[in-house]
């Protein structure tokens, strides 16, 4: 049968769907900004049973028309019910995304599916509140540690901040590709239109830009080197690049 991936953020569902059928898996996702020839593809395949991974937001997946869809896969069966970024149930977090906490209808309807929910940031409290909202009672809980032996921390005073990053690129990580966190919208537009004019590759990704735009720079980042991404947290999460 077919697994359902749900996921919050379109941007990790296409460089993850684009990376798995590179591969030779079958996969697709269903999000709203596809075209409607794109997301009819990806319907049809999914109701006639010929993908491995449907990768779909909540959203969308709890529209009556997804159920619709459900109902027409379910004679094909559904593998696995994967629930991504869990973390986004907990009411508690910048994360949270009231419709995550409407997921349990995935079991009330077909129970006889196994689920799993994955995160990379829950702590105890939110731990709980994942198996907690989700219904997960009962279920294998796996943990490992947040002791990354390749990511260390370096923190430096503010001088010139500027200068201190343009340094900070030239000295370390001349011609790699990296992103670059601002706070604000603003400062990721001119942080990154200064660094371009110090003869660095950098691109802008934040919510307040055009949608093509947006994933243009993205598909850059993605698929070209010695590009620097400057960005709000908006980018960044699950994105499977290993020279970053």
């Amino acid at each position: 049968g077919t697994a359902l991936v749900i996921s919050p953020l379109i941007a990790l569902m296409q460089d993850q769907v684009a990376t798995l059928t590179e591969a030779g898996v079958r996969a697709a996702c269903i999000h709203s900004g596809q075209s409607a020839t794109e997301a009819g593809r990806a319907e049809h395949a999914f109701t006639e049973g010929r993908l491995d991974l449907l990768y779909v937001s909540p959203e969308r997946l709890l529209s009556p028309y997804f159920t619709h869809l459900m109902a027409k896969a379910e004679r094909h069966g559904f593998a696995l019910f994967a629930i991504d970024e869990a973390h986004c149930v907990s009411q508690w977090g910048h994360d949270f995304r009231p419709e995550y906490l409407k997921l349990t209808f995935l079991h009330e309807r077909h129970p006889e599916v196994p689920r799993i929910a994955l995160t990379a940031t829950a702590d105890e409290a939110t731990r709980k509140e994942i198996i907690a909202n989700l219904r997960l009672e009962g279920a294998g809980v796996f943990i490992a540690s947040f002791d990354r032996p390749n990511i260390r921390y370096q923190i430096v005073e503010k001088a010139n901040a500027r200068a201190q990053l343009l340094a900070f690129l030239r000295a370390e990580h001349e011609s790699e590709c990296g992103i670059v966190y601002c706070l604000s919208r603003r400062k990721v537009d001119e942080t990154a239109v200064f660094l371009c004019t110090e003869g660095i590759r950098a691109l802008p990704y934040h919510a307040g830009m055009d949608a093509p735009d947006r994933e243009r720079n993205q598909t850059t980042f993605l698929r070209e080197d010695g590009v620097v991404m400057v960005a709000t947290i908006a980018f960044g999460m699950g994105i499977d690049k290993p020279d970053v």
